[in-house]
């Protein structure tokens, strides 16, 4: 049997945190106040965090804290205090989307070690070398994996961490902008509203019950014993915003799995799911099946199977071993030693007296030791020495017993706090800024390169077209020198180096990478790597770390203000998003069939508002993408950016309407129909 991977449980509350050991976690994630992914938990104080480390210390786990949203420069300086924290508190590993917390960790507290939180994307073995040249010690996959994928990355040198129960989004994690572009609560800032659960139908204005976007909830729980021989490092459950019976439910069923016992796999459905499980990535059998909602008969399961589940972590579960040693004689102190995890503490007791009749026996002595109910520690060698005729009661022993472990748990704790130096002073927060007002070149995005049709290409700044259609660019007699592609978006890294080495083969010098380990591929192949938007630039210690791992250029991300994208200083020319129905989702799952099949797909999804988002078909290479209702219009407030380059980008647009809105801009006209300006003007939570 290959070695058992880490259970990694979620808590976001003490209650939780409790839950999750008691019930066999070998480590845990949670959150502080700030910088946070799942913000609307109940979280941590910093007083809190201090407790639930040292209760982690204990019981041997791991404590890993998230620290994986994107911050922008004004939180730069409190990020940096986070982190001094967390170093202070010394604890296993940070989770982390932003590269800002791998430049003020590698300045400050090299100490640190950091996870790519499922945020960056990644999924390939480019993004997985992309994570070993950041500094990252293990990467937690996309969920978007089958198991031969999993496999494959996990073979490849770093620690794999996989999430194996839990709500299952429909977009790749970091990939998703939904809930930002409807109510400006971003998911990339821990304050997803879920608006993928609302209604939404590709037959029109959705009827109850139509929810498009609503995946059931993951469970590869059955496949445990497959990810442990896969070479997985960590086994991840989603749900730091659930309920503790919930936790312990779910690293209750993980451990008996891993261990080949059965597990109740109805009480684990009933405590939360969403019409069930689904396993659909994993097996590779994507459809209808894959979705489902949260229904009144499960909201009534879970409060019926709830009080059976606080029976799981009521009271502490015996999980480490200890070894005893009792030595007693008469006229001497009994003296006690026990040993658990390489510690080992003596205490000692009262001279021994000399036993009037009849001397303890030294079975009565184990059982009194042996007593460790309300403990964290099971029996393991038992060694007495009883010389002479000595005579301990029953309380003595106890005694002994409950002083040395309480000894031995805090010397634990001890020696596993362990602080991780933190210099300030070898931290660098603020980037030079040039302050010279730029106003932003046009670089034109297309989806097919027949859409370039009516524009004067040898006239144009740039243009950034499709990977595939290399070929029938040059074609058209369009020049080579103004032109980045860019491979299909999604997990495919067969289709990305193919794609991306014709373009190489016929010319094309530079490519545009929608995740971190496109650049990586980029750079392999010589093509110099531009950053494109879903790469979540947003502060400025980003922006420079992209830039020092190969990006000749960076399209920032589209939830910073104007205002912040101006003031943002890198050493490589950046851009915005300034026109565009942009991409809410990248998903492996087509939203269509959870209604329909391909021959009546409708290319769209309408939401309750009767507002209509198109869904851009890629299934060539297996992913979809989820755009806009809205088109981003900013050509009559493009001198509020200070900015090298804006991106017009087109997707659905015929070439009369890429020709339409490129001369808008040109012209500085002012909007018309439905239009947005993006999170330019009014920012995100």
């Amino acid at each position: 049997m290959s070695a058992l991977p880490e259970i990694l449980a979620p808590c976001g509350s003490m209650e939780s945190l409790t839950a999750a050991l008691r019930a066999g976690a070998d480590a845990v994630y949670l959150g502080g106040k700030r910088f946070s992914a799942r913000k609307n938990a109940k979280n941590f104080s910093r007083e809190e965090l201090a407790e639930a480390v040292r209760l982690c210390r204990r019981y041997g786990a791991a404590v890993y804290q998230a620290i994986n949203t994107i911050v922008s420069d004004s939180e730069l300086e409190e990020l940096a205090s986070e982190l001094e924290f967390a170093a202070a508190l010394g604890v296993d590993g940070i989770i982390v989307q932003d590269l800002a917390v791998c430049r003020i960790a590698r300045e400050a507290a090299p100490g640190l070690r950091l996870h790519a939180s499922t945020q960056l994307s990644i999924g390939t073995l480019d993004g997985v070398e992309f994570a070993k040249a950041a500094g990252f010690s293990r990467v937690v996959l996309a969920r978007e994996l089958s198991l031969e994928g999993i496999r494959e990355l996990s073979g490849a040198g770093i620690e794999t961490e996989v999430f194996v129960h839990g709500a299952l989004c429909m977009s790749v994690s970091g990939q998703c902008y939904l809930s930002a572009a409807i109510g400006g609560r971003s998911a990339n800032r821990g304050l997803c509203a879920g608006a993928c659960r609302l209604m939404f139908s590709p037959q029109g204005r959705p009827k109850n019950g139509q929810c498009a976007l609503s995946l059931k909830d993951l469970s590869l729980i059955p496949h445990a014993e497959a990810l442990r021989d896969a070479g997985v490092s960590s086994l991840k459950i989603e749900g730091r915003m659930k309920r503790p019976e919930y936790v312990a439910a779910a690293v209750d069923s993980l451990y008996k799995a891993l261990r080949g016992e059965s597990y109740d796999l109805e009480a684990l459905r009933s405590v939360f799911s969403r019409s069930g499980f689904t396993d659909g990535y994993f097996t590779g059998k994507t459809g209808k099946a894959m979705f489902g909602v949260r229904s009144q008969e499960d909201e009534r399961a879970a409060k019926d199977i709830c009080p059976r589940l606080r029976e799981l972590y009521r009271n502490e579960r015996q999980r480490l071993a200890v070894d005893m040693e009792l030595f007693a004689e008469p006229g001497s102190r009994v003296r006690l030693t026990v040993s658990s995890l390489g510690d080992s503490v003596t205490v000692t007791g009262e001279p021994v007296s000399e036993a009037k009749s009849r001397p303890t026996d030294s079975e009565e002595v184990k059982r009194q030791l042996t007593r460790l109910g309300g403990t964290v520690y099971l029996a393991g060698k038992i060694s007495l020495r009883l010389l002479g005729s000595p005579y301990l009661s029953a309380a003595e022993i106890n005694g002994l017993r409950r002083r040395a472990l309480t000894e031995l748990d805090e010397k634990r704790i001890g020696r596993l706090m362990r602080p991780i130096p933190f210099d300030r002073d070898r931290l660098s927060l603020a980037m030079p800024k040039t302050l010279n007002m730029k106003h932003p070149e046009l670089i034109v995005r297309v989806e097919r390169v027949s859409q370039l049709e009516y524009l004067d290409v040898k006239s144009l700044y740039g243009v950034i077209i499709p990977a595939d259609g290399a070929k029938e660019y040059l074609d058209a007699g369009y020049p080579i020198e103004k032109a980045t592609v860019y491979p299909p978006r999604g997990f495919d890294g067969d289709a990305a180096l193919d794609t991306l080495t014709l373009a190489k083969g016929l010319g094309f010098k530079s490519a545009a990478c929608s995740n971190p380990g496109e650049l990586i591929l980029c750079k392999r192949l010589g093509l110099e790597p531009v950053g494109g938007f879903t790469l979540n630039i947003k502060n400025s210690l980003c922006a420079w770390e992209y830039a020092k791992m190969g990006l000749k250029a960076e399209t920032l991300s589209p939830e910073l203000t104007a205002r912040e994208a101006s003031a943002l200083s890198a050493p490589v020319p950046t851009g915005a998003v300034v026109y565009g129905r942009l991409p809410l989702m990248l998903t492996k799952n087509c939203p269509i069939k959870s209604e329909l099949d391909c021959s009546r797909c409708t290319r769209r999804l309408t939401d309750r508002t009767g507002s209509e988002f198109s869904v851009l078909c890629h299934k060539e290479y297996g992913w979809f993408e989820l755009l806009n209702s809205r088109f981003i219009w900013l050509a009559d407030r493009m001198r509020d950016f200070n900015l090298d380059f804006g991106v017009l980008y087109f997707t659905v647009e015929s070439k009369g309407e890429v020709k339409r809105v490129y001369d808008g801009y040109i012209n500085r006209l002012p909007p018309s129909g439905g239009f947005t300006r993006g999170l330019y003007y009014r920012g995100v939570e």
